[in-house]
Order: structure tokens, then C-alpha cells, then sequence
């Protein structure tokens, strides 16, 4: 496990707090740990990225951003519109395995979903995962709608040639509908690999002692947590 690329179904569905959660068990545990995002777009030079919210609530673990695009686009749009320099897998993967040579575990952040664009030429966070044979990890939405994202990353994913290690709800809501509940049996199924978190809304806002506790809580026993899905399926249907 010493790389894992991030990757979400979509945008805004909790990457960065998975990230930052799984860098913080892994850095409790002594680990040396390195969290790299490769393109961060809709901040400016002087705002904090997501780099500044794994640093506040992970602790210091090393982190490093290769590129800065100011508008909220794709990594490719944002880089044609404001005329910066694209991104090149193999310049993503050359920082990986920098940075992979001396940490435990490396973490790589992508923007938005699996097939998102670096550049013109089509580049996206699945060829910077071949390149460097890494697992990755699915960050999902609870509700409805996420089942056919989450499935869909995964076919592209294993067509590909790689190998997604498990899934993740990134933000679980106070008030789980029907088809949050749901959707914990059966978003495995779509991922074609095993429920390895769930996180709870709003974990983002806790301070970092609350937040390490609550990503044990919410993380597998995989990356050093407590998180048992048949027990959290069996609270989260018994509410309903």
C-alpha cells in the first residue's frame, strides 16, 4: 500500500477529507506519509487548496501541488483558458515516485473523476495510476444517483488495467435516506470491490484530535481503522 490514487465519481463528493483521513491514521501509526495533487484548479496563487485542508486536519505529512489553475475547470480547460502549462502523466508519475521513494505511503489526489483531462492530448488520473501500478481507491456519493458513477469508474477502471482496491463514502448525511441505506449493500457490488469507509458529513469542519478519532471510527481496519460494514449496515437499516 505504499501508493493509492484518489479518486471521486464526481466532484464535491468528499475526496479531500478521505484523503486527509486516511493520511492522518496512516501518520498516528508513525508512518511517513506524502499526499500529492497534481493540478489544483479554482484557486488563486495566494488562496489555500485542498493541500491546506489535509495539512489542518491530517497534521504534517508532506504534501506537493504541481500545478495551479485559477478558474474552476477541468485540469485541461483551466490550463487552456489562463494559458499555464498542462500536466504530462509521466510528470505526475516522476512526483509519485519521488516522493513514494522516501514516505510509507504516497497518496495521490486527482481532480474531479478518473478520465478528467490534463491535457489536450487526453491524459487523466487513470493513465498516471497504469503508469505507476497503483491501487485505487473510489471516493462516492451516498445517495442516489452515485451506484451508476461509481460502477461506471470501475469499468473504466478495470478495462484499463487497474485495480480498484475499494470504495468510499466520502460524506454520509445526518439523515440517511432510503437510498443511502440502500446503496451500502449494493455500492460494493458496483465497485466490484469492498466498502472500506464511511465518513460522516461535516467531518471536515472537526479539529484535528476529533478528526483522527472519527476517521478510526469511519476507515477499515486496511488503512489502520475500525470500520466494520456489516455492523454500519445493520445501524444504518435499523434507523429507517
Amino acid at each position: 500500500m505504499s501508493m493509492l490514487v484518489m479518486t471521486g465519481t464526481g466532484t464535491g463528493v468528499g475526496k479531500t477529507i478521505s484523503t486527509a483521513a486516511i493520511a492522518a491514521l496512516a501518520a498516528g501509526q508513525g508512518q511517513r506519509v506524502a499526499v500529492l495533487k497534481p493540478a489544483q484548479t479554482g484557486v488563486g496563487p495566494d488562496e489555500p487548496g485542498d493541500l491546506a485542508d489535509v495539512l489542518r486536519l491530517a497534521g504534517p505529512v508532506t504534501t506537493r501541488e504541481l500545478r495551479r489553475y485559477p478558474d474552476p475547470l477541468s485540469p485541461e480547460a483551466a490550463a487552456r483558458t489562463s494559458g499555464l502549462p498542462t500536466l504530462t502523466p509521466s510528470e505526475i508519475a516522476a512526483a509519485a515516485s519521488d516522493l513514494d521513494g522516501e514516505h510509507d505511503l504516497t497518496l495521490i489526489e486527482g481532480a474531479g473523476g478518473l478520465l478528467v483531462r490534463f491535457d489536450a492530448a487526453g491524459a487523466t488520473l487513470a493513465d498516471v495510476a497504469w503508469s505507476l501500478g497503483a491501487l485505487v481507491l473510489i471516493v462516492a456519493e451516498a445517495g442516489l444517483g452515485t451506484l451508476n458513477a461509481t460502477a461506471l469508474t470501475a469499468e473504466v477502471a478495470t478495462k484499463r488495467g487497474l485495480t480498484v482496491a475499494g470504495v468510499i463514502i466520502g460524506s454520509w448525511p445526518d439523515e440517511p435516506d432510503l437510498a443511502a441505506v440502500s446503496n451500502l449493500a449494493d455500492l460494493p457490488v458496483a465497485a466490484g470491490a469492498p466498502l472500506l469507509g464511511v465518513l460522516p458529513a461535516g467531518l471536515g469542519t472537526a479539529g484535528p484530535e476529533e478528526f483522527a478519532d472519527r476517521a478510526k471510527a469511519g476507515l477499515s481496519p486496511w488503512f489502520g481503522g475500525e470500520f466494520d460494514p456489516e455492523c454500519f449496515v445493520g445501524r444504518a437499516s435499523a434507523q429507517k
